[in-house]
């Protein structure tokens, strides 16, 4: 993926890692849309940000983002980089008398199905374009899993097979697929995560994030230092290790 030049949808953009990564793309000289369900968040970034564009959406119905990606196609036809940055993540007690799988559904509707089915309404539109690229964010707790949020986890390693799987069967397109993994990041993704001394915060994230791209624009994988515990622990033998690290007791 090129810094610059590209007409860039982002969804989930109005707050967290969506808002800083709009931002820091539209300085650099993209054309920017922010996407999300609260219309709000994505003004004040627009209003803070000169000539940033906004839409709304709700990822988990299909019918909102195939509006989205309708009227996006319509008023932006220089569009050729989507990032599927939206997600929630909710604590989960799977040995509970009572489990309830809303928040389960809710997760994979947002952050998995939502990713597929706006790339599948996209393609075609992308396909068309000289230099594209679909942008996928996953997460370290893809590779090892925090106990607490056993779907979230689940949705973000499916996000990165299906990553994996896409870039392969488009390769012979023009269009890149990119996988952004962050670590624990200062945001409100989850209750406590911006307060964490150990989330990364959240400008620091940002900036080391757009360092990686701009050094090297044909990378398939966008991994800080610091989530590199997690993204390699499988590789490096120290998966046990490290998954009685992240969930040992409180």
């Amino acid at each position: 993926m090129n810094i610059t030049g590209n007409t860039i949808l982002i969804t989930g953009g109005g707050t967290g890692i969506g808002k800083g990564l709009a931002e820091a793309l539209h300085a650099k000289g993209n054309r920017v849309i922010v996407a999300g369900r609260r219309a709000e968040p994505l003004q004040a970034v627009a209003r803070h940000n000169a000539g940033i564009a906004t839409a709304t959406v709700d990822m988990a119905d299909p019918a909102s983002i195939a509006a989205l990606a309708a009227s996006v196609v319509a008023e932006h036809p220089t569009l050729n980089v989507v990032i599927h940055n939206a997600g929630i993540m909710v604590p989960e007690q799977l040995a509970g008398d009572a489990y309830d799988t809303a928040d389960a559904e809710a997760m994979i509707a947002t952050n998995l199905l939502g990713p597929i089915r706006l790339t599948a309404a996209l393609l075609p539109h992308l396909k068309g374009r000289p230099h594209a690229s679909i942008v996928t964010v996953s997460s370290g707790l893809a590779f090892v899993p925090l106990a607490a949020t056993p779907t979230y986890n689940a949705t973000k390693a499916a996000i990165h097979s299906w990553s994996q799987s896409l870039r392969t069967q488009l390769a012979d397109t023009a269009i890149d697929v990119v996988e952004i993994v962050p670590p624990a990041v200062a945001t409100d993704l989850l209750p406590g995560h911006a307060e964490n001394p150990q989330s990364m915060p959240l400008q620091a994230y940002i900036d080391e994030v757009m360092t990686l791209i701009e050094a090297n624009p044909a990378a398939h994988e966008i991994c800080v230092e610091r989530v590199g515990l997690l993204r390699d622990a499988e590789r490096k033998g120290t998966y046990d290790e490290v998954f009685a690290m992240l969930n040992q007791p409180h």
